[in-house]
């Protein structure tokens, strides 16, 4: 059974993130199969330290960017960092995994294709006795050791859809007209899918008299998928009129589908498409500067590559080898209603404003 560890988000980190990279140097891993590549930085505070880094893909803001703090971080206490790349290959990621492992690598930290691949390296660590990190991707079981870190999905796509009910209130009592939600549902082979589309039934069905059934788009965390079944559901349904999407990667995806239809216009404009999202990327932001959008649920991505990083070195100084629990980050939502207060408090407005 994991611990859970609440943790506040961990601010100073923005200051450190992203500096000290000229030092860095690149150079292929001995790894042969896995792809991976090394590099380190000339500080040495790290000592003879080596982190391997696995991950799904870099096709999200949220994954660039979880992958430059967690580099950079590393490299800057002169930890020796290996990196391996899946593209989504599932399998592909397992080998990557076991082949790290062979390199005497001191932790690995992975953002895992799946929660079923999750599993499945944290098997293989667990076996090589080798701290291992899943971020951001729970496993779809408890079985075996790791730290997990993890937002807290389910809670933060509610308080997101929340806002979006509240603007929905307003405009059923102006109409009288029950209002149609979709939701652009992620890969149910990841849990935090799962989560979000749980926080957002928890949400509208707090107010089912100003909704009609809810409609389903699935995605699989694919932008072509996504295309598709958006375009085919507005097309059935034409009066959808509420979209919350389980990740902010897909919102060009849904401007593309709602333009040519007229239904892509401003808050409290005519036509307007009440909208929400999940990740807090710089699109999203941007969305909501521009008034086009009425929130996102934010991962903070700073925090949780802390969490990761420090979770795994405090293990590797302890010798602990299987450490086991849960390191969640309490996210929040960014909403017209609060922009003012938290706007920098997400990590995709302070990627712009760089």
């Amino acid at each position: 059974m994991k611990k859970r560890v609440s943790i506040l988000l961990a601010l100073t980190m923005l200051a450190t993130m992203f500096v000290g990279c000229a030092d860095k140097k690149s150079e292929e891993s001995t790894g042969g199969s896995s792809g991976g590549t090394s590099s380190t930085s000339s500080n040495d505070d790290g000592g003879s330290k080596t982190i391997a880094l696995c991950t799904e893909d870099l096709e999200t803001e949220f994954w660039v960017a979880a992958h430059e703090a967690i580099v950079d971080t590393l490299e800057e206490q002169g930890i020796k960092v290996i990196e391996t790349n899946c593209q989504g290959d599932a399998n592909k990621q397992l080998e990557q995994v076991k082949d790290v492992i062979t390199q005497d690598v001191d932790g690995i930290i992975v953002i895992p294709k799946d929660g079923d691949t999750a599993v499945a390296v944290t098997k293989e660590a667990n076996n090589a006795d080798i701290p291992i990190v899943i971020f951001n991707r729970p496993p779809t079981s408890d079985e075996g050791a790791n730290i997990t870190v993890v937002c807290d999905n389910a809670t933060v796509a509610e308080a997101c859809v929340d806002y979006m009910v509240e603007e929905a209130e307003k405009k059923f009592d102006k109409t009288g007209e029950k209002l149609t939600p979709l939701i652009m549902v992620g890969d149910l082979g990841d849990p935090n899918a799962i989560a979000r589309k749980e926080g957002f039934y928890t949400a509208i069905e707090k107010k089912p008299e100003i909704f009609n059934e809810a409609i389903e788009v699935p995605t699989e965390w694919d932008a072509a998928t996504a295309l598709a079944n958006l375009q085919s559901a507005v097309q059935a349904t034409p009066d959808v009129d509420f979209i919350f999407t389980s990740s902010d990667f897909l919102f060009p995806t849904i401007q593309s589908v709602l333009e040519p239809l007229g239904k892509w216009v401003k808050v409290g404009e005519e036509g307007h498409v009440i909208m929400g999202g999940l990740d807090g990327d710089a699109t999203a932001g941007e969305l909501i500067d521009e008034g086009m959008i009425e929130g996102t649920g934010v991962q903070d991505v700073y925090n949780e590559a802390d969490l990761a990083i420090s979770g795994l070195l405090d293990a590797i100084e302890a010798g602990e080898t299987q450490p086991d629990e849960i390191r969640e980050d309490p996210g929040f939502a960014l909403t017209q209603g609060n922009l003012k207060e938290k706007r920098m408090d997400m990590w995709g407005n302070v990627i712009r404003e760089q």
